[in-house]
């Protein structure tokens, strides 16, 4: 029976989770800048939950963005020094397709909106469904669009689908174009809704190894703050 180890650092939303003989043990923290040192005691607290340690797993998943540039970046360090001492494997995941899938599983959605708050007015988006096999599954692309170009991007989407991610509240008005009516319940990704996705990914022989786990941050370059004749 395989055993995976998952952390996700992307968002505000710190967390950890395994799984092992189907079972899952997780640990989800909101915890704003405080990574760093949340998540490694995080990493042992679960582990001693499902009475394991770091070499008992055969691989590791990560969060592998979109989401804060640090956040993907500490995730991602912290869970290659991981995998390089015990020697394990890795697998990334979509912090969109996770926020999907803890949709399918908590709120029974066949087809999601994923948007997370990129900031500088824009959104990380993605449309995920079910195709049958209980995994949600990437339609298209992911992008980094301003709300109006995600308004335009999807303009033939059929209505009626759950929103996830925190970019709904940061604008309203993409809401009021999916006439999204129910509540965003799930707003952050969580490490635990990576998992069902990572055993499919191993299941294909879909791992790389630590040195070549990369992250995904959907924008080609990023500028904090403009200031004239800067780029």
């Amino acid at each position: 029976m395989t055993k995976f180890l998952a952390v996700d650092t992307s968002t505000e939303g710190c967390s950890v989770a395994v799984e092992s003989a189907d079972k899952r043990y997780a640990n989800f923290q909101f915890s704003p800048r405080e990574h760093t040192q949340r998540i490694l005691p995080m990493v042992d607290e679960v582990l001693a939950s499902a009475k394991l340690t770091l070499s008992d797993c055969d691989a590791l998943v990560y969060g592998q963005g979109p989401g804060s540039f640090t956040g993907v970046r500490i995730g991602i360090g912290i869970a290659q020094g991981l995998a390089f001492g015990a020697e394990l494997p890795m697998i990334g995941v979509s912090t969109l397709q996770a926020m999907a899938q803890q949709a399918r599983e908590q709120q029974g959605a066949t087809s999601v909106l994923a948007a997370i708050d990129a900031r500088m007015g824009e959104v990380y988006f993605g449309h995920y469904q079910d195709h049958g096999d209980g995994i949600m599954t990437l339609v298209g692309q992911e992008h980094v669009l301003t709300p109006e170009g995600v308004c335009e991007m999807y303009a033939n989407l059929a209505p009626a689908m759950t929103a996830v991610g925190t970019g709904w509240q940061a604008y309203p008005a993409l809401l009021d174009h999916f006439a999204i009516t129910e509540d965003v319940v799930v707003e952050f990704p969580a490490a635990e809704f990576m998992l069902p996705f990572a055993k499919n990914c191993w299941q294909r022989g879909e791992t790389v190894s630590a040195d070549k786990a990369q992250a995904i941050y959907l924008r080609d370059k990023v500028t904090w703050k403009k200031l004239p004749g800067r780029e």
